[in-house]
């Protein structure tokens, strides 16, 4: 009998430690991470021209905020984010018929840009002498200083002085003191994504006239 009750307790102590140990693998490898998502949702229609909702989810706080952001459907935002997530290996054949270009063999966010201003029936930079330099779109449209969503941003990138990257602003927002612009665009980590710049490294903003 005594040797049925040690084995009885045996049995359960290890089974609390597998418990245990389970546990710790659901909360440090299993247990899903908050992740950043952009959706978008229908909505009926208030003027003439249809619009629709972007729900930005941002994942760095504890409990992510919904924000509810009104986007006209031609609005080369709206236009881009059909392609959100889309990886430049994963997505290649369908970049390339929308870009026009190789994504594996050529930076493409200039390129991208192009394709989405043209998909929201707005004059793309394509006539322009370097139409997949980034820094191209500074003599596109015009000047602004107070961007809207929709607008084209320009940012340098690497070494030389003809580098450069380019997305459409979607929204601000102040962090630690510092503003930053929320930035649809493509070729950002290899994909279309929208991802955070330093406001104060914009080389220009530029609007459609």
């Amino acid at each position: 009998m005594k040797y049925i009750a040690l084995l009885v307790s045996t049995l359960f102590l290890s089974s609390c430690a597998m418990q245990s140990a389970n546990d710790r693998f659901y909360e440090e490898v299993w247990k899903p991470r908050p992740t950043k998502t952009l959706s978008v949702t229908n909505l009926a229609p208030e003027e003439e021209e249809p619009a629709e909702e972007v729900i930005a989810e941002e994942a760095s706080a504890p409990e992510p905020r919904v924000e509810f952001i009104r986007v006209q459907v031609m609005n080369p935002v709206y236009q881009g984010i059909k392609y959100l997530d889309y990886t430049e290996k994963e997505n290649r054949s369908e970049l390339k018929e929308l870009t026009g270009v190789d994504p594996v063999r050529i930076e493409w966010c200039a390129a991208f840009a192009n394709a989405i201003l043209e998909e929201s029936s707005i004059i793309s930079n394509k006539d322009h002498q370097h139409p997949l330099l980034a820094r191209s779109f500074l003599q596109w449209g015009e000047a602004v200083d107070d961007p809207q969503m929709g607008d084209v941003v320009v940012f340098p990138r690497g070494n030389e002085g003809w580098q450069g990257h380019v997305g459409f602003y979607v929204k601000e927002q102040m962090i630690d003191g510092v503003l930053y612009y929320y930035i649809l665009g493509g070729n950002q980590n290899n994909s279309v994504t929208v991802k955070l710049f330093r406001a104060d490294s914009a080389l220009g903003i530029r609007r459609n006239n």
